[in-house]
């Protein structure tokens, strides 16, 4: 029985998140996301058209195909070039696609997580491989299974191989993530059983101690997901690692589900890596609607309960819709995540389905309603959680139809932009902790805001986003009056040393005789000191010093937050121990 009948949930009736992952994966097997054309320009185009379809319908991260048969969506010097990419393994590229889509993703505001397919060598297409084709240059690493080529994840050899070409991209790309989808062993009809063994001399001569085949395959790819994050953990901390299983993990687990199963027919074990902490997120591919014995309530419920330590997101089959889903079935799907706690967001299977008159028109639906305003990526509270500096010269300046905002800032990631309409200057922190004042998360430093009309007055706000979505302190507001708006008080406020492990000095200065407040806020907009509260101040310079043993604060980001009157001025501090 559902927690919440399914008929009763409703967009409105469910507080928007202001962290939400909402992803969709852009699959080049079989040229499925991928553009038809094998030229450039058209490639270039279509994939625009694609992001900015995906932008508009609410996505923030995209999972882009890299390596679907040991074959190369960008540049290697390891492997070929795809042929969904040139018509032919042997043919070079003109450009670098993954370059390119992460470049058009990042412009956009959104993720990109280069998705790998770790084993699969060759999916029995009619395509000639490149004589630099792994099944050409190490044909003792592979085995067929039915149609298809597959490297053996039993030697070590492969394991660090494959190792070696996630690493290649992690090192040369700015991706945001790396991504394994379920392909660890063949499928139906594919698959190995006990009798069906071509990893039976492998199995004889890296055992490992192993007398069953199949804990023993179950081992190979656990000890390759902990190769693999052990690795990308050296190189970078904040780069994301996640996997997206089979959405049943053992048959009746839990109790009335039944069908084709990870553990034992594909040999995936993913509760092995959440409890041993090797990935950071899981993704189970929950392709079924509500009801029956692959209910998605049951099972979205119960990845939940295992996923404690790491973000879960849930697989949608979009495809499905028109089909054996109705319209409503994935928006519900969506809408129930976010009555289960541990649940961070849905990603989207696939992303041509999220086009215009796809899929029943289900992108249309989710952004007018679950979707209807944007959302960042939950951050991951075992990465970087420090703050980013807030964006400077924030300015508005109106053109005939639209408003455009323009700022200044030292680093390269993402800006939410906050507005709202008021007569009169807004508290920046209430504006911006409210995620119906969010209108847009970009990569670039300006906006073109085209959605005012009539003669109100509003007032915008920007706020740095870094790659662990962590928000800087809002930038001072700007409006869209075109008159002067002089300040009651002039402030100044200023902090040093900005890193501090005991002593902080603090600096501020009046023009005007005013009421004063003085606090310190954490990361996410929590006061955990008053300073100074509503104190008469004459005009004039002041100083002061604060001790972080006063209240015991833990390392991270916190902001100075100075008021006079209706004026405001924040700056940001790091204490670390």
């Amino acid at each position: 029985m559902l927690l919440l009948p399914i008929g009763k949930i409703h967009a409105q009736d469910i507080e928007p998140p202001m962290y939400e992952f909402r992803g969709a994966w852009i699959a080049t097997v079989y040229k499925l996301d991928w553009p038809t054309s094998n030229v450039e320009l058209h490639q270039k185009r279509q994939m625009v058209d694609l992001l900015d379809y995906l932008k508009d319908a609410g996505i923030n991260a995209v999972f882009f195909q890299v390596r679907s048969v040991a074959d190369a969506m960008y540049e290697s010097s390891y492997e070929p070039w795809s042929h969904y990419l040139t018509g032919s393994q042997s043919t070079p590229a003109t450009y670098d696609p993954l370059t390119f889509v992460i470049e058009e993703a990042h412009r956009r505001g959104m993720e990109l997580h280069a998705w790998v397919n770790p084993y699969r060598a060759h999916n029995g297409s009619a395509f000639q491989v490149a004589d630099n084709h792994v099944t050409q240059k190490r044909p003792e690493w592979t085995y067929r299974a039915g149609q298809i080529t597959w490297l053996d994840p039993g030697q070590k050899a492969v394991r660090d191989y494959v190792t070696t070409i996630v690493m290649d991209i992690a090192r040369r790309y700015a991706i945001d993530g790396i991504h394994f989808d379920d392909y660890f062993y063949p499928y139906p009809p594919n698959h190995l059983t006990f009798t069906n063994r071509p990893d039976q001399q492998t199995f004889l001569n890296e055992n490992r101690g192993f007398t069953n085949i199949n804990a023993w395959r179950r081992d190979n790819i656990n000890l390759h997901i902990a190769q693999v994050s052990d690795s990308l953990r050296t190189l970078n901390t904040n780069l994301k690692f996640g996997v997206s299983p089979f959405g049943i993990w053992k048959n009746g687990v839990p109790s009335g589900i039944f069908g084709l199963d990870a553990y034992n027919r594909i040999f995936a074990d993913p509760i092995e890596w959440i409890q041993s902490g090797t990935i950071d997120y899981l993704v189970p591919q929950l392709y079924w609607a509500f009801g029956g014995s692959q209910d998605y309530a049951k099972l979205s419920r119960w990845w939940a309960s295992q996923a404690a330590g790491i973000h879960l997101y849930t697989g949608h089959a979009l495809h499905e819709i028109g089909r054996d889903f109705s319209t409503s079935e994935v928006p519900n799907q969506v809408a129930f995540n976010r009555t289960v706690d541990q649940i961070d967001g849905s990603v989207f299977f696939r992303a041509r389905f999220l086009l215009p008159g796809r899929a029943r028109n289900f992108a249309q639906r989710i952004r007018n309603g679950l979707y209807q305003y944007p959302s960042l990526p939950p951050p991951m509270e075992w990465k970087d959680m420090s703050a980013p500096l807030t964006p400077t010269n924030l300015s508005v300046e109106k053109t005939q139809q639209s408003y455009q905002l323009t700022w200044n800032d030292f680093s390269v990631g993402r800006y939410a932009i906050y507005r709202v309409q008021s007569d009169t200057r807004p508290d920046e922190r209430i504006v911006t902790n409210d995620v119906r004042n969010l209108i847009a998360i970009t990569g670039e430093k300006q906006y073109t805001d085209e959605d005012i009309f009539g003669t109100e007055r509003y007032w915008y706000f920007v706020r740095s986003v870094s790659s662990n979505s962590i928000q800087s302190p809002p930038t001072s507001p700007v409006s869209t009056s075109r008159e002067s708006v002089p300040p009651s008080t002039q402030l100044h406020l200023s902090a040093y040393p900005t890193v501090f492990s005991d002593y902080i000095h603090i600096e501020y200065a009046l023009q005007t005789p005013d009421i004063v407040s003085l606090q310190l806020f954490d990361s996410i907009g929590r006061n955990v000191a008053t300073l100074m509260n509503d104190t008469f101040k004459p005009s004039g310079q002041y100083r002061m010093s604060y001790s972080s043993h006063n209240n015991q604060l833990p390392s991270g980001m916190y902001w100075l937050v100075l008021t006079a009157g209706d004026q405001r001025r924040t700056h940001a501090i790091i204490h670390s121990h």
